[in-house]
């Protein structure tokens, strides 16, 4: 799939018996990487749960707001990055907020507002099958 044409991405992520769980998220491509896809989440997720639990094993296939699929999956490795004071997390929202702007710039104020802002966390997910 195109990841400049794409808003959404269906990021699949593995429960311990093998279950697949699909969310759809916001991503924003790597400016130099198109196999890199930035992704912004809640540190204490359970897709953040099962990425470590499983190693970073995803998938991501391309998808609207609501998780309706707009083409086949690929297989993917999922990191997650914590370390605020990392070059990779300041990339990583650097990215995020110039693809969405005004809209993910309300998010993490309302994460602020709300109390959740010292649990984000950046997902670096790469796209094995383009590698």
């Amino acid at each position: 799939f195109d990841v400049h044409a794409e808003r959404y991405v269906s990021l699949v992520t593995f429960k311990r018996d093998g279950g697949e769980v699909a969310t759809p998220i916001w991503f924003a491509p790597d400016p130099d990487d198109d196999t890199l896809l930035w992704m912004y989440t809640n540190r204490t997720s359970w897709k953040v749960k099962r990425i470590r639990n499983q190693q970073g094993r995803a998938r991501v296939a391309p998808c609207d707001a609501r998780g309706g699929l707009h083409g086949p999956f690929e297989d993917a490795e999922a990191r997650v990055i914590e370390d605020e004071s990392s070059a990779e997390f300041e990339r990583a929202f650097e990215t995020l907020i110039g693809r969405y702007g005004w809209q993910a710039r309300a998010v993490l104020f309302f994460s602020r507002f709300g109390g959740r802002y010292p649990d984000r966390c950046a997902l670096a997910v790469r796209l094995t099958e383009r590698a």
